[in-house]
């Protein structure tokens, strides 16, 4: 794999801000939508947030990939945690999920 998921998350970067500059009413409202769903309630934050790593791959997101396993590795979330994760991911999006969980461990060691 010649992806390098430190790469693929600094170059979209600037293009996300650009999208708060061009959209800020759509952003504003993404990104309160983002805080809204990771608030701490029944679920943790790690939880959340491995939910959205499995939904990223079952939906071949690479940039999802990248920003979700950052924050992951933020959390503290262990690699073993990670993995339960992507199996739920494999199991609910078939042969594509696997690939694409194959990318959030490439994603875990370049961003670890």
């Amino acid at each position: 794999m010649a992806k390098n998921y430190k790469e693929i998350t600094g170059e979209l970067l600037p293009f996300v801000a650009q999208l708060h500059k061009d959209l800020p009413g759509v952003m504003q409202a993404f990104s309160s939508m983002g805080k809204a769903a990771t608030e701490e309630n029944a679920l943790d934050k790690k939880t959340k947030e491995l939910i959205a790593i499995a939904l990223a791959v079952a939906n071949h997101c690479e940039g999802c990939i990248g920003f979700h396993v950052q924050t992951l590795v933020k959390l503290g979330v262990s690699r073993e945690a990670l993995v339960e994760a992507l199996g739920m991911a494999i199991y609910m999006g078939g042969g594509p999920s696997v690939m694409y969980a194959a990318e959030a461990l490439h994603a875990f060691a370049d961003l670890s």
